[in-house]
């Protein structure tokens, strides 16, 4: 399986003049084939375009947020220039099982994550836009925590101290 690099930039905002293109619609679509060319031509491969929230200042003290288009670009790395992590476990293996860094200290609270939601409603093939339809097995264990949080008498709020979840 290849790794990839990826790079992303701003799109264009507005047309560029060319020969022989006269309506505004035509300018924008020769800034975009020529910057997707220009792209083209290093080496990366256009995967796709985005828009994108970015929070920005807006005055002294408030911020706003502005919608940004942006072009996405991938090229394969060479095996020399591949980063030196560490391989992936796979499932079931030693590696998998071999612990990379001590626990934290502390108690830990373990939710067991089984079942899950019962279907997915839609896919685009990109991501999960839809609701999920029904509550999840980790859902319904924190539900379930909580409320014998609630009936269980307290002794002094003081020397409560909240649950950690470990996540590995």
């Amino acid at each position: 399986m290849p790794n990839y690099e990826y790079k992303v930039v701003p799109a264009p905002s507005k047309g560029q003049k060319a020969k022989g293109v006269k309506t505004p619609e035509g300018r924008f679509a020769h800034a975009v084939e020529a910057e997707l060319n220009r792209l083209g031509a290093q080496g990366w491969e256009y995967c796709r375009a985005e828009l994108l929230p970015s929070d920005e200042r807006a005055g002294l003290t408030g911020s706003a947020v502005h919608w940004r288009n942006l072009l996405v670009f991938r090229r394969a790395l060479e095996a020399a220039e591949l980063p030196a992590d560490p391989p992936l476990a796979v499932p079931g293996t030693e590696a998998e099982l071999a612990p990379e860094r001590a626990d934290p200290p502390g108690p830990a609270v373990v939710v067991p994550l089984t079942g899950g939601a019962r279907r997915m409603l839609k896919d685009n093939g990109v991501e999960e836009v839809s609701d999920v339809s029904g509550m999840t097995e980790a859902l319904k264990s924190r539900a379930a925590r909580q409320s014998e949080s609630e009936d269980a008498p307290e002794a002094d709020d003081k020397e409560r101290k909240p649950p950690t979840l470990t996540i590995d």
